[in-house]
Parts: structure tokens; C-alpha cells; sequence
């Protein structure tokens, strides 16, 4: 036997001890005799560098430090779900997919929604290559280093499966490593940690890998997301990743009718305070890849699936003030300060209270004893109060009228649920918020730059507003408190290199109310530059898709502001980039202008998502439903028998992926 030989037979025998204890929960070897097999391996290692692999089983010991976590763009989206409280929502849910579907056919999968930190690896060739988390759904950081120290995860998939895929899981504390951790740091005289959602999050960003390795993390897997098409259902794709060696929990179940999903909601929502992890709902999917396909995606979660969200815990404290913050928009949040109160494994001190409707509604008083829960298990919110213990002396809550930082006097729009501060460009939470919109990781994603510093570059006088960045000096910087010279050097360098972020991202960035991320994206590619944005009239903003006139009014009070206008115009001077760029231009045209679209199927020259993107490259609108607008359907194999039935009673010209092909060349 070489040498080479000798090296993987050690590894892969290692590899599927690891797979026994840490996945099957079945050791069939001693620790020590484990140890003694890895000591060896390690030694063959260092002798042998030139057969050195990441993948092997001495890496995830850590060691190695990563002092800046490089951001990742997720090669396929990271979606959010959509949440569901009650049978009648997932009720609706059914009704919603059925009608799109065409069908009442679906079958289901549930599963536990763990209670962690999101995760995206990355595999090539079956083997592991790169971890990612959530983000923002579009990037997220690299921690690849850390995640090879959590044994329960796979470096080679040990068997037949597919070869190039995304793993989808979440990063899990289980409960008693969390309590141990705790025991060491109370003997330590250190303080506790609060919850081991948070724990395991923060694990992921510490820099020493050795650290993480130390910690007993795992990872529960829930999703294949691959363009090979091996397997047909979601079940049978994490059945064959369990063989392979990821630890799928065997707790998902199918479901042939939403009345079985109900017997599965209702079983755990009893028998999930036994399970060894934190878990706090379930997440219902339709189990068809091909119908998953046909469903598609809103801006935001997938139709495909849903989350619910089991009753969430309840405590009662009292209130001990309301108080006010002020939005970047200049919106007015209410607050309530509460006597600290545990919730969920956290300390409780605010909660928001909305608007002025919504104390109304509760007739929240100081004083008062109030019922608070988490909204999600995430966002405390007061759901009532206990007037049986309110004070004789209680007088209701008068709203405030002014602005708590300016005092400026409040407005309130007719039909608008929220008060308002008027004074844009002088109220201090104003001018600081939006420049820390203007700079977080979905808008111009400045390296280097963060909410203090901002704070800290406004009470020095040194920025205004968010156009006041680029004329920033590294000389400038350097006497602010906390601040290097190379913090100084990085912060200027990351305003710099935002100078080349694509329009649709600076649009978002600007912080005009009602033009979140998506809609930003629908403008620019409409109108091209800013200047024909801002020129636009009201009937020319809501003939665009998707744009009505709550978002196109808002568009001309910005437009119609004079310190709005004379931002953008430094910002021209600046070289932001504010129309689009002729290399995003390229291969677009107008040829399906005004033409509806519906893919349907499974496709071989193109995929799915390429074939949309083609759609829209070429100025047409892609749709997840047939009705009476659809111009045509993209069919490939195994369309949808009821969408047919539709089409030809609508009389929808179907073509081809060839068809379709040829009209755009």
C-alpha cells in the first residue's frame, strides 16, 4: 500500500466515524481509539504535504484566523418565508397554490423550523467547498473556515448523489451543549449567554476556527437546491442527502392532505419541548420539484412553501414610559419602556407599539400591566393589557405632538396609519438614518463605514447629508475618536469603490419613501437614469408595472424637493452611477415589449430561471399564472395537464423552448 493509498484509506475511515457519531448518533469506535487514527493521519499529513486536502478530517480541528469575513453573492437566492398563525391561513395558502396549479393533486412535506443561524454550502464534484450565511438573502459572509470544524457536516458526500448542489441547513446550539457552555462560563465568573439561537449565530463570525471547533455546533439540513434534475421530489432529494451523509432530521414527514398537515402541526406543537434543539414552528412545502417549478416565487418567499408559527410564550410586566423615535423618512415609532421582564430566553425592556391607532385600540396607559409577546418568537410586541391592575389615578395617553428630537410640530397624512416629522434636512435621526440606509449592504454597501461613525461624522460636522461622503479626506478622519489611520484609509477606499454600485442599488439607496429594493429594481430598468425617473408625471409612474400611485406620488414629492434635487446633482458631480450601465444594456431589447409570458415544464437548451431572465432581457413580463393577459406559453416537458386544459380554453398561442428561442434572435 503507498503512502497516498494509506492517507485516504485513514481518511475515509475517519469520515464515516464521524458520520456514525455525529449523524447517526451511533459511535462504533472509542474516543480514544479515534484520536489515535487521527494522530496518525496528522502526522502522514506532515510528512506527505503534497497530498494535502481541506476536506480531510485533521482540518476541523480549526486554528486557521480569519480577521475579515469576505461578502458572497449567493449564486441562487436565499428566500424568506411567509408566515402563517392559524389553519384558516394555511388554508388560504392551499386554495392559492391549488388555483395557480390548476390542480388539488399536491402532495407535502412537513418539517420543524429549527431555530438557528441559516447556512448555504456549497459543493463541487460531491465535494465541499464553500459556506455562506443568509445575509440579506442576496449575499452573505464567507465562513467557510469555521463551518469545516461542525462534524456533522459532510467534507465528501460518501455515495451516489447528485454532483454540483447548494446545502441549505441551519446552524443549531443543541440545548444541553448550550447549558454546559454555560456552566463553564458561570465557573469562570464570565457572563451567561442568553439564548443558543444568538450563540450559534455569533459562533459562525468568531476569528480563531479553533474556537468554533470547540463549541458543540451542528447542522440540520432541509434543502437541495440543484439544476440536476435526478430526483423528482423534495423528500426523495433529502432522503438520498441522509444516505449520503447529511443530517437530514427524520422527523420530515409527508402529507397527502393539508388535514395531515394539521396532524403534524398539532403532534409537535406538544411533543417540541422534548426535542434536543430549539424549534418554533413548522415549514409546510409542496413536495413536486416540478410543481415547486410552477409556483415560483414572490419578491420576497417562495409559493411553494410556508411557515407555521406555533403560539408564541407570554409574559406580563408594566409600563413604565412611552417614548418616540424618528425614522430616517421621518415616520414617528411609539415605544414602550418596560419593566425588564425574560421572554424566550431574553432580557424584554421595549416593545413597539405602531401608531397612534394602536394605543388607541389597546388604550395603553402608563403604569398599566401589559401582556407582551415575541411576534415570530423575534419582535416583542404588547398584545394587551391586564386593566384589572390598572391604577385608580390612570389617565389615557396622549399622543405627542412634536417631534422628540427637533420638535418640530407632527403631521399626519389623511389615511396614513403614522405621524411624521416635517423637518428633513434639520432633524438629526433624519439626516443620520438616511445616510446609514444610504450606506448599508443592499443600497451602496460601503466597506469600512458603519452607523457610529456615521453619528460620529455628523456631530463633527463633517457630513450633512449622504452626497457629503465623497468629499471626505483621509485627513479629515484620522483625528475622529476610535478612528486609525488605515479605519480612516478603508472607510474613504469603500466610499470610493461605491462609486461603481449599479443604479438600480444607488436608487434604492436614496431613500425615496415607498421604493424598497424590488421596486428600485422595476424603475431603473423602466426609465434607465434618474434624470427620466424624476422627470416622469404621474400617469407615466403608474402606467409602469407594479408602480401605483401611493409609490408614483412619492416619486414627485422627491423630485418636487429642492434638497433632493441639488443631492442628486452632487452626486452626478461625484461619478455615482445614475442611469444604467451600457455593459447591463447589452443583449437587451424591447422585441417582447408588452407581451405576457407564463413558463411551464421542464426545459433542456435553457433553464427556468434563464429562460425568465431572457423574457425580461428583451422587455417582455413573466407570470406564474394564465389568464386572459397571457400572450404566450413557454412549454417544455411534463406541462402541467390542467394548464393546458386553461391555455386552450383561453385560446394562448403554446410555443416551444425552440419557438421561443427564435423569436428572441
Amino acid at each position: 500500500m503507498t503512502i497516498q493509498q494509506k492517507i485516504q484509506l485513514l481518511r475515509e475511515e475517519l469520515n464515516q466515524h464521524n458520520y456514525n457519531y455525529y449523524v447517526l448518533d451511533n459511535a462504533t469506535i472509542s474516543d480514544y481509539n479515534f484520536d489515535i487514527k487521527l494522530k496518525e493521519l496528522e502526522q502522514l499529513e506532515i510528512e506527505n504535504p503534497q497530498f494535502f486536502n481541506s476536506n480531510s478530517p485533521t482540518q476541523r480541528v480549526g486554528g486557521e484566523i480569519t480577521k475579515n469575513f469576505e461578502t458572497v453573492t449567493h449564486k441562487n437566492r436565499m428566500y424568506s418565508l411567509d408566515n402563517s398563525y392559524s389553519k384558516d391561513d394555511l388554508l388560504d395558502w392551499e386554495k392559492r397554490i391549488q388555483k395557480m396549479l390548476g390542480s388539488d393533486d399536491i402532495e407535502y412535506t412537513c418539517e420543524l423550523k429549527y431555530d438557528g443561524a441559516s447556512i448555504n454550502l456549497t459543493f463541487e464534484n460531491g465535494q465541499f467547498v464553500k459556506a455562506v450565511t443568509r445575509g440579506d438573502g442576496f449575499q452573505g459572509d464567507d465562513v467557510t473556515t469555521n463551518i469545516r470544524t461542525i462534524k456533522s457536516i459532510p467534507l465528501i458526500t460518501n455515495g451516489d448523489f447528485v454532483s454540483d448542489f447548494e446545502m441549505r441547513g441551519e446552524i443549531i446550539l443543541p440545548l444541553d451543549g448550550f447549558r454546559k457552555m454555560n456552566e463553564e462560563r458561570i465557573e469562570n465568573e464570565e457572563e451567561e449567554y442568553k439564548n443558543p439561537r444568538n450563540t450559534a449565530s455569533g459562533s459562525l463570525k468568531l476569528q480563531d476556527s479553533a474556537e468554533v471547533a470547540k463549541r458543540p455546533l451542528d447542522c440540520l439540513l432541509y434543502q437541495v437546491v440543484t439544476e440536476e434534475r435526478k430526483y423528482k421530489t423534495h423528500y426523495e432529494n433529502l432522503e438520498n442527502a441522509r444516505k449520503v451523509g447529511f443530517k437530514v432530521p427524520k422527523t420530515i414527514a409527508l402529507a397527502k392532505t393539508i388535514d395531515a398537515v394539521f396532524d403534524f402541526v398539532e403532534d409537535w406543537d406538544l411533543k417540541r419541548h422534548d426535542l434536543p434543539y430549539e424549534t418554533d414552528g413548522v415549514v409546510i412545502k409542496v413536495n413536486n420539484l416540478q410543481q415547486q417549478d410552477e409556483l415560483g416565487y414572490t419578491a420576497k418567499a417562495p409559493r411553494w412553501a410556508i411557515a407555521y408559527k406555533f403560539k408564541a410564550e407570554q409574559v406580563s410586566t408594566v409600563l413604565e414610559e412611552i417614548t418616540y423615535q424618528v425614522g430616517r423618512t421621518g415616520a414617528i415609532t411609539p415605544v414602550a419602556n418596560l419593566k425588564p421582564v425574560q421572554l424566550a430566553g431574553t432580557t424584554v425592556k421595549r416593545a413597539s407599539l405602531h401608531n397612534a391607532d394602536q394605543i388607541e385600540k389597546l388604550d395603553i396607559r402608563i403604569n398599566d400591566t401589559v401582556f407582551v409577546e415575541k411576534g415570530g418568537e423575534i419582535i416583542p410586541k404588547i398584545i394587551a393589557v391586564d386593566i384589572s391592575k390598572r391604577p385608580r389615578n390612570s389617565e389615557p395617553t396622549q399622543y405627542a405632538t412634536n417631534c422628540p428630537v427637533c420638535n418640530t410640530e407632527l403631521v399626519r397624512s389623511e389615511g396614513d396609519a403614522k405621524h411624521y416629522c416635517p423637518n428633513e434636512f434639520g432633524c438629526a435621526p433624519q439626516i443620520t438614518g438616511r445616510i446609514q440606509h444610504f450606506i448599508s449592504r443592499k443600497a451602496m454597501d460601503i466597506d469600512g463605514l458603519g452607523g457610529e461613525t456615521v453619528d460620529l461624522l455628523r456631530k463633527e460636522g463633517l457630513i450633512q447629508n449622504y452626497a457629503d461622503l465623497y468629499d471626505l479626506t483621509v485627513e479629515q478622519v484620522i483625528p475622529l475618536e476610535r478612528m486609525a489611520e488605515k479605519s480612516a484609509q478603508n472607510m474613504v477606499a469603500g466610499i470610493e469603490k461605491s462609486k461603481k454600485i449599479p443604479f438600480e442599488k444607488v436608487l434604492f439607496a436614496l431613500g425615496i419613501r415607498f421604493v424598497g429594493e424590488t421596486v428600485a429594481k422595476k424603475l431603473a430598468k423602466h426609465f434607465k437614469s434618474i434624470d427620466n425617473l424624476l422627470a416622469a408625471d404621474l400617469e407615466t409612474l403608474v402606467s409602469v408595472d407594479e408602480i401605483g400611485s401611493r409609490i408614483a406620488q412619492s416619486i414627485i414629492d422627491f423630485s418636487d424637493g429642492l434638497g433632493n434635487i441639488q443631492l442628486i446633482d452632487r452626486l452626478k458631480v461625484h461619478g455615482i452611477q445614475l442611469e444604467v450601465s451600457v455593459e447591463s444594456l447589452k443583449g437587451q431589447t424591447n422585441k417582447l415589449a408588452e407581451k405576457v409570458f407564463v413558463v411551464s415544464g421542464v426545459f433542456y437548451q435553457m433553464s427556468r430561471n434563464e429562460l425568465k431572465k431572457a423574457i425580461e432581457d428583451n422587455g417582455g413580463k413573466v407570470s406564474s399564472s394564465i389568464s386572459k393577459k397571457t400572450s404566450f406559453i413557454v412549454a417544455g416537458d411534463n406541462m402541467g395537464p390542467s394548464k393546458l386544459v386553461k391555455a386552450e380554453s383561453l385560446e394562448i398561442p403554446i410555443i416551444s423552448e425552440q419557438d421561443f428561442i427564435d423569436m428572441i434572435n
